[in-house]
């Protein structure tokens, strides 16, 4: 029988890391929230950002964050915090230069309804030495590549009609 996802509780010291790392808290991302260093990558900011999302650490939220970072901190109202259940990355690439990266992943979280996920994948950007979290990329799962060929414009056409694709289906795009 399955079981259904709970929230991740706040992670305490001794205890796994929220982020999904294998870790446990305070050799991962305790150092990092109480700012004693700075995420070495950037998806070890990714990761450290779900860690301050799950113990409701807005302070940290905002040093991390390319828009804000420069500004003072504005309290705001606390919201209901979102029960958060998990973190998986599927790919740290590196970007045009070595100060830009891009991190995706499916962050989850629980409602009434059950358990939703967030995909997405994210840019981060060093500036002086520090990882900030930039923008939204793109959300939703990558786009989908065919491994089919590409009809070359003198093959026959893949429509069937027995035409040249040049003469055919070509014409129409």
């Amino acid at each position: 029988m399955a079981t259904s996802p709970t929230a991740l509780p706040k992670p305490q010291p001794g205890s796994p890391c929220s982020c999904g790392s294998g870790k446990t808290f305070e050799g991962c991302c305790e150092p990092l929230l109480k700012n004693l260093r700075l995420p070495a990558t950037a998806e070890e900011l990714m990761r450290s950002r779900f860690t301050a999302h799950v113990v409701n650490d807005p302070k940290y939220l905002h040093r991390t964050y390319a828009g804000t970072v420069h500004q003072p901190l504005v309290d705001e109202p606390e919201a209901k915090p979102m029960d958060w259940s998990r973190l998986i990355v599927h790919a740290h690439e590196l970007g045009r230069t070595p100060d830009i990266s891009y991190v995706e992943f499916s962050a989850f979280f629980l409602d009434e309804a059950g358990e939703h996920v967030i995909r997405e994948k994210s840019e981060f950007q060093r500036e002086n030495g520090q990882w900030l979290y930039t923008r939204v990329v793109r959300t939703g799962p990558p786009p989908f590549k065919s491994s089919a060929p590409k009809a070359g414009r003198n093959d026959p056409c893949p429509c069937g009609s027995g035409k040249k694709y040049k003469h055919c289906c070509l014409a129409k795009v």
